[in-house]
């Protein structure tokens, strides 16, 4: 009784330890400094690259003394021209100005109309307008004017901060077209204040320079006429037209010297969002949020900040030449990939056909043994290819002239060494041998990435772009795609090499420890992957041992997903509002009717993603090929699930968490392209070499001569319980595998004529 119930009780200990970590939260609350004015000073395409101690001194010893960041500017429409990033910075909330026609990535002057009917204030005629538009027409639910909703009173300097100090009626507390001679009285008449220090455009570098020296000399006269026990924020609030850039943040005050700074909306030191400026006002001056308008974070000060400010300031405008050419270099490595893919599974195709070699005399002539070892070869490199690019941003390609190249060089490099890694590691002559390397492979590039800050994801080739502003840290939709395929395959691979009643127990380990690293928000901060890649492990672990998915597995499996997703959301709800996650703040707006706008939000970046990203042709081209191909009598993959249970049940896990991570996250079939371009090729690998066994036949044991010794039988040698080529899976567990018709019978004879094809596997 003890033996069998062994297995369970690790099980459920294993998941408890899971939970256990994933309520684990760091020590120490971030600190947050207090002040009695905030002065928010915009300016319009300024980035670090215009920033030096010559063209803007007041700038660089503002930045020496105070906390710095790249900036990422997104509003509601791209690019994020000035008039959308100076309403987002008043909405707190991804905005943009009704302009009814627009060049596609140009950004033409907006004329904002400022009336100043007393010589006070302002109005702006047209802000009810806008405020309509985002409400009706946009699917953020911003309010352009709830920063200056939420304090008593709030001063604008030029248009552009008119357009972000409006309250949603149009009114300007106070205005000023230009700064005064002597801007101090102004500044302390209001808690907030909003300064338009002009914009920085155009790529000419004379031209640029000219602009942010004007910059520059209006700060000085903000910072010298700033009230006592004030923080300042400057800022580069928008793009001047496409492509989007990063942008310059510097916050100088008590409690924000020589730091980075950060938010929980990015969750990495350095990094900030637009829509975070409006909280942090709010915060610092110790003013409630109105939570239901505001989807940014208050910014914080964090150390570790170099102490030599060039070395400091070059980091930031690095990660701006990283993204820029990262936007460059991503597209045409997927388009490569996917169409490498396509064609080599139409290279396999009649490999497969003439796999199987016939005992009769009559039969196709199998293909020469070294273009099968080539195509085995070529499809290693293909389910390589995320994970050497992941692993090519070690090295930094993106710094040279000629950045897609370095890093077509670099990734090609990497390949290589792992093919050969793979293909001279122990046991790579097994059937399952390339498949497990591969697999351990991918999930110890990611997982390590992910375990150490996934810096290889920040603005990578296969991670994610700060400047589309849909996620700063943790890991991104082909990092989940590849990390969950790896952590599935592995499991499914360490599962087949142990007795069939700890089968489950191995691949729950294995997936506990990935749903742990996947779905803790001080890693992988990726709450519906850590659900998508649940509903994945308890699909494999209830079929791992043999069988097909019966209604009892199924409802158990369900039960087990729905548990771990409800424990995921209270955990999540635990947290304070600006520490949740996804989950979290999704269950939060459910709770408020809010969750419509979350629901529309996904499936518009569902359709966008399905009909315009290379991974929905990797996710398509694998269908067909799976389903058409190796699925059919001919194609060897039954005959693979026949006698590998386990990693039938790895492959049928790996798909349901790649559909419900992409539909669940928004990105469509981008997270199944990545998981399909790991699991297909190794399928279609392990396919051919079942396939070049099936034919084998071996006699019982005691009929072959070699089994008499001087007319004695000879002892039978049989397998251990990590040892899967000596003998048959089926045999050497018990396991009558799984049946078209339930007849266990059929399904042990079938594994007791295979067992030739394991022994040589």
């Amino acid at each position: 009784m003890l033996r069998r119930v062994t297995p369970l009780l690790l099980t459920l200990l294993v998941v408890l330890l899971g939970v256990a970590a994933l309520a684990v939260e760091p020590d120490g609350a971030p600190r947050r400094p207090d002040a009695d004015f905030v002065v928010i000073a915009g300016v319009p395409g300024l980035r670090w690259d215009d920033v030096d101690p010559e063209t803007t001194p007041t700038l660089w010893r503002m930045a020496e003394n105070g906390s710095i960041g790249s900036l990422s500017a997104r509003s509601a429409r791209r690019p994020t021209c000035p008039v959308d990033g100076w309403l987002t910075l008043g909405a707190g909330n991804f905005a943009a100005w009704n302009t009814t026609t627009r060049p596609a990535g140009d950004c033409p002057a907006v004329d904002v109309e400022v009336e100043q009917p007393d010589g006070f204030g302002a109005n702006l005629p047209q802000q009810e307008s806008v405020v309509l538009h985002n409400q009706d027409r946009l699917s953020w639910g911003a309010v352009p004017g709830a920063l200056a909703e939420s304090v008593r009173c709030a001063v604008a300097v030029g248009p552009g901060a008119a357009v972000a100090a409006a309250r949603p009626f149009g009114r300007v507390d106070r205005y000023e077209p230009a700064l005064p001679a002597d801007p101090a009285p102004l500044l302390g008449s209001c808690v907030l204040s909003i300064v338009d220090l002009g914009t920085v455009s155009g790529e000419d570098r004379a031209v640029r320079d000219a602009a942010a020296r004007r910059a520059d000399a209006a700060l000085a006269r903000v910072l010298a006429a700033r009230p006592p026990r004030s923080l300042v924020l400057v800022a580069g609030v928008s793009d001047t037209a496409a492509p989007a850039r990063l942008h310059v943040a510097v916050a100088d005050g008590p409690g924000w010297e020589r730091g980075w700074l950060t938010s929980a909306s990015t969750g990495r030191d350095g990094y900030l969002q637009l829509v975070d400026l409006a909280p942090t006002a709010l915060t610092v001056l110790d003013r409630p949020l109105p939570e239901r308008n505001f989807i940014g974070r208050a910014a914080t000060p964090v150390e570790g900040r170099p102490a030599d400010l060039r070395a400091a300031v070059d980091a930031p405008a690095d990660a701006d030449r990283e993204a820029g050419a990262q936007r460059r270099v991503a597209g045409w490595f997927f388009v490569l990939l996917a169409g490498f893919q396509v064609l080599l599974a139409v290279a396999v195709l009649p490999l497969l056909r003439r796999a199987r070699r016939h005992a009769g005399p009559v039969g196709p002539t199998p293909a020469p043994r070294s273009v099968v070892a080539t195509v085995e070869i070529l499809l290693v490199a293909a389910a390589l290819a995320i994970p050497a690019a992941l692993v090519a941003d070690l090295v930094p390609w993106w710094q040279g002239e000629h950045a897609g190249w370095y890093f077509a060089v670099v990734t090609v490099l990497l390949l290589a060494g792992a093919t050969a890694l793979v293909r001279f590691a122990p046991g790579h002559d097994r059937t399952l041998g390339p498949l497990g390397a591969v697999a351990g492979l991918t999930t110890l590039a990611v997982g390590v990435d992910v375990l150490t800050g996934a810096r290889l994801q920040l603005n990578g080739v296969v991670g994610y772009s700060t400047l589309e502003g849909g996620r700063y840290a943790g890991l991104g939709t082909v990092g989940l795609g590849a990390f969950l395929a790896g952590v599935l395959l592995t499991a499914g691979w360490l599962a087949q090499r142990v007795g069939r009643r700890w089968r489950p127990t191995v691949v729950v380990a294995v997936g506990t420890a990935a749903v742990v690293i996947v779905g803790s928000p001080y890693l992988g901060a990726d709450s519906v992957g850590a659900i998508a890649l649940t509903a994945g492990v308890t699909v494999a672990a209830v079929i791992c041992t043999g069988g097909w998915l019966t209604l009892s597995r199924l409802v158990w499996a369900s039960m087990t997903g729905l548990a771990v997703t409800i424990g995921l959301g209270l955990l999540d709800l635990r947290r304070p509002p600006t520490e949740r996650g996804s989950l979290g703040r999704f269950l939060a707006a459910l709770g408020e009717g809010r969750a419509g706008l979350t629901v529309h939000r996904s499936s518009t970046a569902n359709f966008d993603t399905l009909v315009g990203s290379p991974l929905t042709v990797l996710a398509v081209a694998g269908a067909v090929l799976v389903w058409f191909a190796l699925f059919q009598p001919w194609g060897g993959l039954m005959r693979l699930f026949g006698i590998y249970p386990a990693m039938r049940a790895a492959m049928a896990g790996t798909a349901v968490a790649a559909v419900i991570g992409g539909m669940l996250g928004g990105s469509a079939l981008d997270v199944a392209g990545a998981a399909g371009a790991l699991v297909v090729p190794m399928a279609a690998l392990a396919a051919l070499r079942v396939l070049d066994h099936a034919a084998d036949r071996t006699q019982p044991p005691g009929n072959r001569p070699q089994d008499f010794v001087s007319g004695v039988p000879a002892p039978v040698e049989t397998a251990g319980p990590g040892d899967v080529g000596t003998t048959g899976d089926a045999e050497r567990t018990g396991d009558p595998g799984p049946t078209v018709d339930g007849r266990a019978g059929e399904a042990t004879d079938r594994a007791s004529r295979a067992s030739t094809e394991v022994a040589t596997a």
